[in-house]
């Protein structure tokens, strides 16, 4: 099928007899040229390796069939079905193998003699292959680890709350001093997060941040690792410089604090007093200069009072403290972390997710979230497997994800029942979710009942959306059928 230019040639140039396509084959770029019905007629050597697919296989194949697109979300598709120019496009896309993406792509009509579009050219770079060999302007929203062995800095945390910017604050202006910082919050509130930002934050930059997760290492094994070890110490035991050693000079950064035993504890707070360490089975002390961050996933005076932390050591670490709230108390931002974790997947996946529908965001709002940042990002993970070439995230992706997203104050729960009067009858805090779920099949069974079967009118009695009394139904077992009268 012939494909000619709309713009003519120029009057002194003789096109005659000049071979476009061993042209377009030595290009940098990929090069796809179809057809006005998507059908590939050339697709040149960078586009093959690009896409992982041989030159072969890929013309006579239509570009729906290759890749995981369809003509609404095919750039090829939609510059011949509007006829108009797509210019440097940052493009995310599956091939049919599974291959994603991350591309800067340009596309442009082709036409008939007689000016009707007649297919398209398509032009495709190598995002990744740009990056590396082109400095970019702007921050890449997901980047590498840093050389100091961080990933994170403070411009990488996401709200613009007036809470947020309070408390990165303080966390800035306490990262230039000596000071320790003790960083308290539940699991997945981001903890890591600010260590590393404060790190990247102080003087001590250029050094290699240490980081050590207390509660996954043995007891036994822990001092060592921390304070070091000497031949004889122990049956195989070598001459091995600790965690604190390795961080003279830098930051160490103590997670999970609250899973240290006592006795080490005591320990600890010897080395903090003194500024000098022993390894295990020494006697000779060594100078250590380091920035102590440590994280406890309580309030320290609670967990004083729990004996799980000393006294003593509490007043050393926590000379700076960072309060960082559950997710279940900065709902102000929920719609920033959700776009920021949509947009990350976006490129790891190669879909091309926009929001979320506004049945998931009752979910979200309601939810108790005990994991946190961490548990959306995993339920938005999850969800954007399933998701296609959507670009809304709805119940149906979640799937089975959704199990666990019991409302706080469910249709049709007494609030008394989440928040109880500290005056009326006492229930077991292990009974609260059996209890939620007991009430709120009841209260969809009574709607269901007094509005004959109707969902729309059932969904108006308990407040909720259409889709979310739906998937109620689903989960109870309800039919509708059953209350049609």
């Amino acid at each position: 099928m012939p494909l000619k230019n709309k713009l003519s040639s120029p009057p002194l140039l003789d096109m005659e007899g000049i071979d476009f396509f061993s042209v377009l084959n030595r290009l940098d770029d990929g090069v796809i040229i179809a057809d006005r019905n998507g059908l590939i007629l050339f697709y040149n050597r960078a586009q093959a390796s690009i896409d992982g697919i041989p030159a072969k296989d890929a013309i006579g194949m239509k570009v729906t069939d290759i890749y995981d697109l369809n003509r609404r979300t095919s750039i090829i598709m939609q510059c011949i079905t509007h006829d108009a120019s797509i210019r440097n496009r940052p493009f995310f896309y599956r091939t049919s193998s599974g291959k994603v993406v991350n591309s800067i792509t340009s596309s442009y009509p082709l036409y008939t003699t007689e000016g009707k579009v007649n297919g398209a050219i398509c032009f495709v770079k190598d995002y990744e292959l740009l990056r590396q060999s082109t400095p970019m302007p702007s921050r890449e929203p997901f980047h590498a680890d840093l050389a100091n062995g961080t990933q994170y800095r403070f411009s990488d945390i996401i709200g613009t709350s007036s809470w947020l910017k309070k408390v990165i604050g303080i966390a800035q202006k306490a990262a230039d001093s000596a000071s320790p910082i003790m960083i308290q919050g539940e699991t997945g509130t981001g903890k890591e997060l600010f260590a590393q930002s404060i790190h990247n934050q102080g003087p001590r930059r250029d050094q290699k941040f240490v980081a050590v997760n207390c509660a996954a290492i043995p007891h036994d094994l822990l001092e060592g690792m921390l304070f070091g070890t000497s031949r004889g110490a122990f049956t195989g035991a070598l001459d091995k410089p600790g965690l604190f050693e390795m961080a003279h000079g830098s930051t160490i950064f103590l997670d999970e604090l609250l899973a240290m035993p006592i006795d080490l504890q005591a320990k600890l707070l010897r080395a903090l007093q003194d500024k000098h360490i022993r390894r295990l089975g020494s006697l000779r002390e060594t100078q250590v200069d380091v920035k102590i961050l440590c994280s406890v996933n309580q309030d320290p005076r609670t967990a004083i009072r729990e004996e799980k932390l000393r006294m003593d050591l509490y007043y050393r670490l926590g000379v700076v403290i960072l309060k960082l709230p559950p997710l279940r108390e900065r709902l102000d931002t929920m719609g920033e972390l959700t776009d920021h974790f949509i947009k990350k997947y976006n490129i790891r996946l190669g879909t091309n997710v926009k929001t979320i529908s506004r049945e998931v965001k009752e979910l979200f709002v309601a939810y108790h979230w005990p994991g946190n940042i961490r548990e959306l990002e995993h339920l938005i993970e999850g969800a954007m497997n399933m998701v296609g070439q959507d670009e809304i995230l709805g119940i149906q992706h979640f799937d089975s994800g959704l199990d666990g997203l019991e409302r706080r104050d469910s249709v049709g729960i007494d609030t008394a029942m989440i928040h109880p009067n500290p005056y009326s009858t006492v229930v077991a805090p292990e009974n609260f979710p059996r209890a939620q779920k007991q009430r709120e099949e009841t209260a969809v069974n009574a709607a269901m009942v007094q509005a004959g079967g109707n969902v729309t009118r059932a969904a108006k009695i308990l407040g909720v959306s259409r889709q979310l009394l739906h998937y109620k139904l689903k989960k109870y077992g309800f039919r509708r059928i059953d209350f049609l009268r």
